[in-house]
C-alpha cells in the first residue's frame, strides 16, 4: 500500500487516542489542554517571578516557589503532587522548560514584553487553582 495510507492510518490511529502529542512550539498557557487541580491539595504550590536586566546583556529570572519542587529527573514522568517544572513564556509564545528557579533570558526585540511562568506537573500538564493557572508574569521593556 501507499506511504499516503499508511500515515492517514496512523492519524486516525492517533485522533482516536486519548492522548495529543505536540512539539515545544505546539504548547501555549493560552491553548485549552489536560490541567491538574490542585484546590485539594493540603499544600498548594505558588510561584512569584522576578526579572532583572543582566549587566551583560538579556534578563536574569528569577522564580520563588512555595510548595513545590523542581525534579528534573522526573521530566516525562507521571505527575507527583508538589514538583515538576515550570514552562517560561515570551509575549505568550513558549521559549523554554525551567528545572530550577535561575534562567537566563537572552536579548529581546525593542519594546515591552510580557514575561510568564507557569507550574506544570512531570508530564507538562498545567497546575490550576481554582481553575487558574499556577503563574506569574511580569512587564518589561527593552
Amino acid at each position: 500500500m501507499s506511504n499516503i495510507f499508511w500515515a492517514l492510518l496512523s492519524v486516525i490511529a492517533l485522533l482516536g487516542s486519548t492522548q495529543i502529542f505536540a512539539s515545544e512550539s505546539d504548547h501555549s498557557h493560552k491553548h485549552k489542554h489536560d490541567q491538574i487541580e490542585i484546590s485539594s491539595h493540603s499544600e498548594k504550590p505558588a510561584v512569584s517571578l522576578e526579572v532583572a536586566r543582566d549587566a551583560v546583556g538579556g534578563w536574569n529570572i528569577y522564580l520563588k516557589v512555595k510548595n513545590f519542587r523542581f525534579a528534573p529527573e522526573n521530566v516525562n514522568g507521571s505527575p507527583v503532587p508538589g514538583e515538576g517544572h515550570a514552562h517560561l513564556y515570551v509575549d505568550g509564545e513558549k521559549v523554554a522548560r525551567l528545572y530550577g528557579p535561575w534562567f537566563h533570558l537572552g536579548s529581546l526585540s525593542s519594546g515591552r514584553h510580557t514575561i510568564s511562568v507557569t507550574l506544570n506537573a512531570n508530564n507538562h500538564v498545567s497546575l490550576v487553582l481554582n481553575g487558574t493557572p499556577v503563574e506569574a508574569t511580569a512587564e518589561i521593556v527593552q
